[in-house]
This record gives C-alpha cells, structure tokens and sequence, in this order.
C-alpha cells in the first residue's frame, strides 16, 4: 500500500510527514530547507510509493487566507506540475504549529533541542496529516 505524505510549508523551512504503508501511523520524516523540498521528494517518491500530498493550508482565526497563503499557492503549483499524477489535498493547518511546540515543551527534556524550529516544522507536519486522517475517518477505514 501507498503512504501519503504531508507538508508543512514555510518561508525558510518545510516540514515533512508520511504515514506507515498501512496508513494507521502519521508520523515526522523530515524538516527541509524550503529551496530544495521539490528535489526532497522526488527522491523520497523514487523510493517510497506515495499516493498523494496533503498541504498544510494556512488560515486566519475567521477561516480567511493567512498572509503566507499566497506562497503556499505557489508551492502547490509547483507541486503539481512535478507530481501531475498525485492529488494534491488541503488540510486547514491553523495552530499546528502552537501545538506542536507544546507538544515539544512536554516531551523534549533539553532546552538546548526545545528551540530547534526545524522539530517543530516536522511535528506540526505530522499534526496536519493527523488532522486529516482524523477528519476523514481515516482510521476506522
């Protein structure tokens, strides 16, 4: 069975997650630097069989684009002119980010590692793709 993999797309940095092959566990793969995330998965799909993305879609509080939304549109274009026979889904990403530093304060011991933004990116990948195997019943499938 095929994974499918989530993006966390920023500005710098780009977090990456992917489910196991049987599609039970979402979990964090990697934090990339936004320039080279394209390259990232063309090797990642090379290697791995991914059925289709899901991209973190930045919202204000009332649902609206976010200020970042216009960039995130880009990606996706590009995303889609390189993937043309992957789907290309949205998840609403709103405060993944602020949870997955929460999540990081709770579970990381050093403070030193609390700080590293590019942990963060990852787990708030992996955040986006629950919320949408959570929001499509994904697991009782």
């Amino acid at each position: 069975m095929s994974r499918i993999l989530a993006i966390d797309y920023g500005a710098k940095r780009t977090g990456l997650a992917v489910t196991d092959p049987l599609r039970i566990i979402a979990g964090a793969l990697a934090t990339v630097p936004t320039g080279e995330v394209l390259e990232y998965l063309k090797n990642y799909c090379g290697r791995e069989p991914v059925e289709f993305f899901v991209v973190g879609y930045p919202t204000n509080d009332d649902g609206t684009p976010s200020q970042i939304a216009p960039e995130v549109e880009l990606f996706i274009e590009k995303l889609k002119k390189q993937f043309p026979e992957k789907a290309v889904v949205l998840q609403d990403e709103r405060y993944t980010s602020k949870e997955a530093s929460r999540i990081i304060i709770q579970s990381v011991p050093k403070k030193s590692k609390r700080r590293d933004k590019a942990l963060v990116d990852k787990i708030a990948a992996a955040l986006i793709l629950e919320y949408y195997m959570e929001a499509h019943d994904w697991k009782t499938n």
